[in-house]
């Protein structure tokens, strides 16, 4: 069985949940959308943090922080875009670092998203 987390994302209106539990695993996708559904402009930088930013707010809603997850998966559509897509990862992930996997994409369903991620995280209850 799993337990969505309620979270103050933007409510989408595709058929998903932004993060479930199941056997005390958080499953979540993030991506660069602003309270408004819009994705944020700014370029690969601003995406980037606004992604971290939710992934943040999503694991602290499910009463976790960033030093749960397990692993992060990070799509991006330039291979170029990786160099700041780490840079700022460091400012929000520390060591013991989770396991990782950059992969480079043609696209997203959202024409102008630069970057998704894919995150899991180990966490003891739903607050």
């Amino acid at each position: 069985m799993i337990q969505p987390v309620k979270t103050d994302l933007y409510a989408a209106k595709a058929p998903l949940e932004w993060a479930v539990v199941g056997n005390g695993i958080l499953f979540t996708a993030q991506i660069p959308i602003g309270a408004d559904g819009a994705v944020v402009e700014g370029g690969i930088e601003a995406q980037t943090r606004q992604t971290l930013d939710n992934l943040q707010h999503t694991l602290e809603s499910a009463g976790a922080g960033m030093q749960q997850l397990t692993q992060v998966l990070i799509y991006v559509t330039q291979r170029e875009d990786l160099a700041t897509v780490n840079r700022i990862y460091a400012e929000y992930v520390t060591a013991p670092y989770p396991n990782r996997a950059a992969i480079i994409v043609s696209g997203f369903a959202r024409e102008e998203m630069l970057v998704e991620m894919v995150a899991y995280a180990a966490v003891s209850e739903i607050l």
